[in-house]
């Protein structure tokens, strides 16, 4: 029997806790250190980088994180594995190269390439394959040290190691599910261990303050224990858990380059302080084509708030909106989409200033910079002394910048070349996935039994249930789960996708599909289209749909007096 594998995160975002990989490779043993740096928005922060240096396009973090680390990792041999690549892995792998020959140590160093669809996609600053695990494999199978990819699948930094390190076969799924399902929960680091967590206020403030980041100890038959460093902050149990496993995800089909995971087959158990046992995993053949997320600059974006002190903020807000509109009419260009939203942060008889105040949102789009650009913000100053009392800004306006638009496409697994790249400068082509299934959804499990009728209080949703939200290109997910049998009868049959219109109002014209997962005891909504073109776009207040969960819990129902 192999030993298990101990693999921690030390990213789960371009940008994220600078010191986390230090932490993880003094924290404990570990065997590998992952680092997830790349999401839908910074591969089109990257392709900007790129445009202005085309030897950038990569997260220049990691190499500055390495440079503290890398001799860390050596002596206590551990491999590193990353996405930090890019745009340009072959770029930062070359630059490891150099860092460690500079710092003296011998570092073998390790790229996977392919993914790059840029010249298939005509118009794309960015298009990328997400690519799986086995290229990682390879460059770890051969001996290397640190891996560098550019865009794979998050949980393809788990699965890569643990192909290498089992020995696993292309076509056992099972195995190569439960990595992905262990991959799925630290791929975004400390919301594995309490971070951004619905139900923060069952554990003291002081255990949340700095969360450590996760670690998963994998098992030869794909099964799991999800934990983290001793003395680390945080909390893992089996609510931190299932918040993770809903994240950004869709239906019970989880579908990735090397194998469907199913997440209705998830079995979660408490296995001691801060250890979720993961286990059950089935895995089914990957689909027959590769998702490709492209990057492309959809125009120029200028936004204005407008802060409404005091009494009649209705009737300042129409004022100013007329005066605006006007100028609009007038200009040379009328900007291609408006927005107007009014955001009603005031209260009556306020104690401050601030808290007397709404804002009122402007925002436009439009093909051209030079209709979003000083022409409107020069109207909007211009009503400086001409509108509604207490006028002013929330910051002063600007000429207008670009914004991005993110879609997804599909593409044949055999239209990528998937390339490992070795230490010693040969490349390995990677084959295709060996079967394949066509995604199709899974029919809806049998609800459990209803609560029996009883009394009922009008309470938050968030009494009784936690969520997690995210986004998915222009989609945004709504993850929702009990923490109790009884809650969870009474939710699977009062959250119909038709509740959760009407409790979230801009969704009642949108496709909205509910998915059950009895074994979390959750249920899982995708709302199509709410986030217009994506992040980059910011075509909402909560362009990522992070809050959206939090809201969702926040309305009330009326709830059985028994789950309160």
């Amino acid at each position: 029997m192999t030993a298990p594998l101990r693999i921690g995160n030390a990213s789960g975002f371009y940008g994220d806790r600078f010191d986390a990989l230090r932490e993880m490779l003094t924290g404990g043993e570990l065997d590998v250190v992952t680092g997830d740096y790349l999401a839908e928005l910074t591969m089109l922060i990257l392709g900007r980088d790129r445009l202005k240096d085309p030897a950038a396009g990569y997260a220049r973090t990691f190499l500055r994180q390495l440079e503290e680390c890398l001799g860390l990792a050596h002596e206590r041999s551990v491999r590193i594995v990353t996405n930090a690549g890019g745009l340009n892995p072959a770029g930062l792998a070359e630059a490891v190269r150099e860092l460690a020959g500079r710092l003296g140590i011998p570092a073998r160093v390790a790229h996977v390439e392919g993914d790059d669809l840029t010249t298939a996609f005509p118009g794309s600053l960015a298009a990328h394959a997400y690519l799986g695990g086995f290229g990682i494999a390879a460059c770890l199978r051969e001996g290397a040290d640190v891996v560098v990819t550019g865009r794979v699948t998050d949980a393809a930094l788990v699965t890569g190691p643990a192909a290498a390190h089992f020995g696993w076969r292309p076509e056992e799924y099972d195995r190569l599910a439960g990595a992905v399902v262990a991959g799925h929960v630290l791929e975004c680091g400390a919301q594995a261990t309490g971070g951004n967590y619905a139900f923060f206020t069952d554990h003291a403030p002081e255990r949340l303050r700095r969360p450590g980041f996760p670690l998963a100890e994998l098992h030869e038959d794909g099964s799991s224990v999800i934990t983290k460093h001793p003395g680390t902050g945080g909390v893992v149990d089996v609510g931190t858990v299932t918040a993770q496993l809903l994240y950004e995800t869709g239906g019970a089909r989880y579908a990735g380059p090397d194998v469907t995971a199913r997440l209705d087959t998830v079995r979660l158990g408490q296995d001691g302080p801060d250890r979720v046992r993961v286990e059950g995993v089935r895995g089914e053949a990957p689909p027959p084509t590769l998702k490709a997320g492209l990057n492309r600059l959809g125009g120029f974006r200028n936004e204005m708030t407008f802060v409404l002190t005091g009494l009649d903020v209705e009737r300042k807000a129409a004022l100013v909106r007329r005066q605006m509109e006007d100028a609009l009419d007038a200009a040379k260009a009328r900007p291609a989409e408006v927005r107007w939203e009014l955001v009603r942060t005031d209260r009556p008889d306020a104690p401050t200033e601030e808290t007397a105040g709404a804002l009122l949102r402007l925002v436009v789009r439009d093909p051209g910079q030079e209709a979003v650009g000083r022409a409107l913000s020069g109207a909007a100053v211009e009503l400086a002394l001409a509108s509604y009392p207490g006028f002013h800004l929330l910051a002063p306006p600007g000429k207008g910048a670009p914004y991005g638009v993110f879609e997804s496409a599909r593409v044949p697994q055999d239209a990528v070349a998937h390339v490992a790249v070795l230490h010693d400068g040969r490349r390995v082509p990677v084959p295709p996935a060996p079967g394949a299934r066509a995604l199709d959804d899974v029919p809806e499990p049998p609800l459990p039994d209803p609560l029996p009728t009883g009394p009922t209080r009008r309470a938050p949703l968030g009494l009784v249930a936690g969520a997690r939200s995210g986004d998915k290109g222009g989609d945004a997910n709504v993850g929702v789960w009990a923490r109790g049998e009884d809650a969870w009868r009474w939710l699977a049959h009062e959250l119909t996708a038709d509740r959760f219109r009407e409790l979230i109002p801009e969704s009642r014209d949108l496709p909205v599909t509910r998915h059950v997962l009895p074994r979390l005891r959750a249920l899982n909504f995708v709302v199509e289209g709410v986030l217009g073109e994506g992040v980059a776009a910011r075509h909402r207040f909560d362009p990522q749909a992070k809050a959206l969960g939090e809201w969702l819990r926040s309305r009330h129902l009326d709830i059985p007096e028994a789950l309160l």
